[in-house]
């Protein structure tokens, strides 16, 4: 499998792996899309792939980046001399967003700029057509008519990935890419000096954690709502591997605008390093200030020990108790109080936790949300 990555850093092998996917034979094409900036890392992966394993390659699957036209990426194995007798193309599957994808075909764009969504939508022999639970029975016969619309030879499969995953059957050994119905849709798919402009009002953002900077829950929480309040338009994809502050699982998210999902996945290896990773793909990524806003969420060493005592701020405001673990489940503490409930204090905050007198409660959006989380004993 060749994986593209649009931004920096590699997110998708770090997702294989926590999900116990790790067998899987893996190569990351990053830091541009295949189509165009990285054509040649594709040239020399395919290169490799023979090279290493021979006549006894079934085949290779080519993840691109939502952010890639597929013509140039099917001209490769035309064009490219050392490519064309070892490899041919199969098919071309185009997943897309049922609830989104509207969105994107209609998005207007600069002049010369390349519309990707009506590219891939365009280029497919086959479409999935996931997300199908998200959107009413009417709708969906809506986004159909636009797919046919643009491309009326491809094959529609509804889906719903997070549901199960469609039948391999359907995805390989289909023998269903035709160059002449491409080069009649595109005069030019064979021509190499033709131009593919990119959306430049669409950027990418990477970046990496070390192990000493493992993340509050909590923390992460609020500020992701936040991002998601102010800029779930603009966020086209967005995805990473989370240290999360005491927790054993790597915690994984994923989400396209307001659709966001995170889980706990594998633990941690006993000899792998805890760091964490994130890709961010849109528009105003620069504005959003992405790499600064993790890490606020770092955890930060705690204040008060085990033994200590605490006033925790409950339902009904503070009692009286004493800590008896820290980073417990990723909550800052564990906290027995004098009535025998065990409590979590999820960040370490005066509004949440403290050895003073209660203080007055502060009027502003993060207040919300600080009160201990009773814990569970029977």
């Amino acid at each position: 499998m060749i994986e593209n990555e649009f931004g920096e850093t590699g997110v998708d092998e770090e997702i294989l792996v926590a999900r116990e996917h790790s067998d899987a034979v893996m190569i990351e094409v990053q830091n541009g899309c295949i189509c165009c900036t990285v054509r040649g890392d594709l040239v020399k992966c395919l290169q490799r792939l023979y090279n290493e394993k021979g006549d006894s390659l079934d085949g290779v699957i080519i993840e691109t980046t939502g952010l890639a036209d597929p013509a140039p990426v099917c001209q490769t194995f035309f064009v490219e001399q050392t490519i064309a007798p070892l490899f041919k193309i199969d098919a071309i599957l185009t997943v897309v967003d049922a609830k989104h994808l509207i969105q994107h075909l209609k998005e207007e764009k600069a002049e010369g700029v390349e519309n990707e969504a009506v590219e891939q939508v365009a280029f497919a022999d086959k479409i999935l057509l996931n997300k199908t639970d998200l959107v009413t029975p009417e709708y969906l016969e809506t986004v159909k008519k636009e797919i046919k619309a643009i491309n009326s030879y491809c094959d529609i499969i509804p889906c719903q990935f997070k549901t199960a995953p469609p039948d391999m059957k359907e995805l390989l050994d289909l023998d269903a890419f035709d160059l002449k119905r491409v080069t009649e849709m595109d005069e030019e798919f064979l021509n190499t000096d033709a131009e593919h402009q990119h959306d430049s009002s669409v950027s990418s953002v990477g970046f990496n954690l070390g192990p000493d900077e493992q993340i509050n829950m909590y923390a992460l929480n609020r500020f992701i709502g936040k991002l998601l309040r102010t800029y779930a338009n603009d966020l086209f994809r967005y995805k990473g591997v989370v240290a999360v502050k005491g927790m054993d699982q790597k915690w994984i998210f994923q989400g396209v605008h307001m659709l966001f999902m995170g889980d706990f996945a594998a633990d941690w290896g006993e000899n792998e390093e805890r760091k964490s990773c994130f890709c961010f793909i849109g528009k105003k990524i620069d504005e959003m200030e992405l790499e600064k806003g993790f890490r606020d969420c770092i955890a930060i060493p705690l204040r008060f020990d085990i033994g200590q005592r605490v006033r925790a701020r409950v339902e009904g405001g503070y009692q009286s108790g004493e800590v008896i673990k820290k980073w417990d489940e990723g909550n800052a503490y564990r906290i027995r109080l004098d009535n025998g409930d065990e409590v979590w204090a999820p960040i370490d905050d005066d509004l949440c936790v403290h050895t003073r007198d209660p203080v007055p409660k502060r009027s502003n959006e993060d207040d919300g949300g600080n009160d201990a989380k009773k814990q569970r004993t029977e």
